[in-house]
């Protein structure tokens, strides 16, 4: 090999350039000022909004998988409807249907079906005036 040849004055040139490139990302990816091509430092541009906008990503991210998990859990209630056997769907429809929107016990309800929203008595119509 020829130490003194064009190909090895490149090769180390290359790995010069590749070393100080590596030394570069490492330094950014753990947050430190680069180094310029004179040995001197490049402090990041704008760190005070660089901060504010990764707070706002975050919270608006935080607010995201708070949401997701929501969605999540409404998937997993349809897909327990979808799969289930008709008669328990059946049997949770009537029990919704059973409670009252005060929530009160059955014992203090009285007759449910006096007041179930639906009006029973369909002979009489209702009258315009």
């Amino acid at each position: 090999m020829d130490f003194g040849g064009p190909e090895f004055v490149i090769a180390i040139i290359a790995l010069s350039t590749a070393g100080w490139l590596a030394n570069n990302w490492i330094r950014a990816k753990h947050g430190y000022s680069l180094e310029n091509e004179w040995g001197g430092t490049t402090e990041r541009i704008g760190d005070s909004a660089d901060s504010n906008e990764t707070k706002q990503l975050r919270a608006e991210n935080a607010e995201l998988r708070t949401l997701l998990g929501k969605v999540d859990k409404r998937m997993q209630v349809l897909e327990r409807i979808v799969t289930d056997k008709g008669y328990s769907l059946a049997d949770e429809i009537e029990a919704l249907r059973d409670r009252s929107p005060a929530l009160t016990p059955p014992a203090e309800r009285g007759n449910i079906l006096s007041d179930s929203g639906t009006p029973l008595n369909i002979k009489q119509t209702e009258q315009a005036r």
